[in-house]
């Protein structure tokens, strides 16, 4: 198993394409899917690959800015998320920061997704996610 690795370029737009799928094939419009953030500051690039490759699904994305990583977990609700990412937080031995939001409950859009996502993280761990500003700024 391993996630699809995206270009943190096209990030906006995974969102967009799983928004639109999501509308597509989810009537109930629960949550389609979840966006889960984590802070791999403190971890080696190699023990990150073999994180991803053990705990992630082939249809999971992946975007990454440095150690911030993004991942789009498709058909995927908050519970689902946290235990992905107490998966991530067994595989390396410790807590690691991070923030999960799903669509549609928050936010509508990709853009409305990625600012809340940028406000969390710097509420709940005093933390800039600045390489967002260019995506969460145009509603």
């Amino acid at each position: 198993m391993a996630g699809v690795h995206f270009s943190f370029d096209d990030f906006k737009q995974l969102l967009s394409l799983n928004i639109g799928i999501s509308n597509r094939l989810d009537e109930n419009r629960a949550e389609s899917f979840t966006l889960l953030y984590c802070d791999f500051s403190e971890i080696g690039e190699e023990q990150v690959a073999g994180s991803l490759e053990q705990i992630l699904r082939t249809s999971d994305s992946i975007v990454n800015h440095g150690t911030d990583y993004f991942f789009v977990l498709p058909y995927t609700d908050k519970y689902g998320a946290e235990i992905v990412k107490k998966m991530f937080d067994k595989f390396f031995g410790k807590f690691l920061k991070s923030f999960l939001l799903s669509y549609p409950a928050d936010g509508e859009n990709s853009s409305a997704i990625l600012g809340t996502m940028q406000d969390s993280v710097s509420t709940f761990y005093q933390k800039e996610l600045h390489c967002l500003d260019r995506f969460a700024k145009i509603i």
